[in-house]
């Protein structure tokens, strides 16, 4: 009983980082993935949550054994040249993450309630107050809300396809890997996307930091069991993530992948399509409420990884809120920009970008996490297995190749 009350003391974190596994990124690319190529797209999904899953364990493991987040781990490990590098790669995939979300909740203001696309961006932008008012009731009060969010998202999302009533064969045919991904173009660049919205570099920065808000104990018995205790809680919050992600590709293909029938890339289009598709009055709705939902969660979280990240690289300190204030306008500025530039009719290319742009600042995030926690001399008798470390090693080569092999396309 014991143990089982020390565990639900770690219970928080994991739904922090969730969010970012399914926020208006991931919409962008679920979207187009099914629409265009149905459920073919489905294995990509559960192989970057199980790339997701292991990331965020070695997450775990460098907080327990160093008491650093990556952050403070890279500044200390590298050289300034090398360090400074690495923020700055940070910086930019919060930056494509920030774009993300404001359109996201720009775009289901604008859905909901006829708000223009920049004017609700900067309604999306306060959102900043909310998180300094939550964060001076602490942690939990964040983590409670943050699930309650995370719930409304599921709820819509599972209501939803109850109504499409997709066709389960094929959806378990999704599942099976294949090489045409390698073969076609458009559907590498929407694989790539759905990698750099499933792994998030910020997520990696953000949940290092977090665990650390947890007693960790001081015996080894007790790090060992924080270990094994924050790594299910993390788990259990991406496979949540993930059936959140995989049911919106399903959501997709079942209502837009048809013969004859152009891809739906758009989410304004796919929301005035989907009461049609489906054959409810409800359905747009529940969409609209859930895109809402899932870009107000990634904004805070958001916010959390801009300031980890900022101290940690920089070592800059100061009032919390004044920090948090500082790293939302560093990320929101560009944003808005962007969005200001490209107009209205670029929104949902702007979020496909965002999240290549993000799987391309992947391996600077994966890399050091990987060799900092594989090696013994630093990690002590908290470091990574030899199984753990050679999976990490792969799936770190897995996303620099998918990287490189799109930028070549590109070209």
């Amino acid at each position: 009983m014991t143990a089982l009350r020390r565990f639900f003391g770690f219970v928080g974190p994991g739904f922090l980082v969730a969010v970012g596994y399914m926020d208006p990124g991931n919409w962008a690319t679920d979207l187009a993935g099914g629409s265009e190529f149905g459920y073919a797209l489905l294995w990509v999904i559960l192989l970057a949550n199980l790339m997701a899953i292991l990331f965020q364990h070695l997450c775990v493991r460098l907080q327990v054994a160093t008491g650093q987040d990556l952050a403070q781990a890279c500044r200390a490990r590298y050289s300034p040249v090398v360090s400074t590098f690495l923020w700055i790669s940070a910086q930019i995939g919060i930056i494509a993450m920030d774009l993300a979300e404001l359109l996201g909740s720009a775009i289901a203001l604008q859905l909901l309630f006829g708000i223009p696309l920049f004017i609700g961006s900067l309604i999306t932008a306060l959102d900043v107050l909310l998180l300094l008012a939550l964060m001076r009731l602490g942690y939990r009060w964040l983590e409670s809300i943050v699930a309650v969010l995370v719930l409304t998202i599921a709820l819509c999302i599972g209501a939803e396809l109850l109504i499409a009533q997709p066709a389960i064969h094929s959806v378990l045919q999704g599942f099976i890997p294949t090489g045409e991904v390698f073969k076609n173009p458009g559907m590498l660049f929407i694989a790539l996307g759905i990698l750099g919205a499933t792994v998030m570099p910020h997520n990696l920065y953000l949940h290092s930091s977090l665990v650390g808000s947890r007693d960790l104990g001081k015996t080894v018995e007790e790090r060992k069991q924080a270990i094994r205790f924050a790594t299910y809680d993390s788990s259990l919050a991406l496979v949540f993530a993930f059936f959140v992600n995989a049911g919106l590709l399903i959501l997709s293909a079942a209502a837009f992948h048809h013969a004859g029938q152009p891809p739906v890339t758009d989410i304004r289009e796919a929301y005035q399509l989907l009461n049609g598709a489906l054959g409810s009055t409800i359905a747009a709705t529940l969409f609209a409420v859930a895109l809402l939902a899932s870009g107000q969660n990634a904004t805070i979280t958001g916010t959390l990884a801009g300031q980890i990240v900022l101290e940690g690289f920089l070592k800059i300190k100061g009032k919390a809120w004044m920090v948090r204030t500082f790293t939302r306008l560093a990320a929101l500025v560009p944003a808005l920009f962007v969005i200001a530039y490209a107009g209205e009719g670029k929104a949902v290319e702007l979020l496909l970008w965002s999240q290549v742009i993000l799987s391309l600042q992947l391996g600077f995030a994966c890399w050091p996490l990987v060799r900092i926690t594989t090696d013994k001399k630093l990690m002590g008798i908290y470091v990574a297995p030899g199984w753990v470390k050679y999976l990490g090693i792969m799936g770190t080569i897995i996303v620099v190749s998918a990287s490189i092999w799109f930028v070549f396309s590109v070209i």
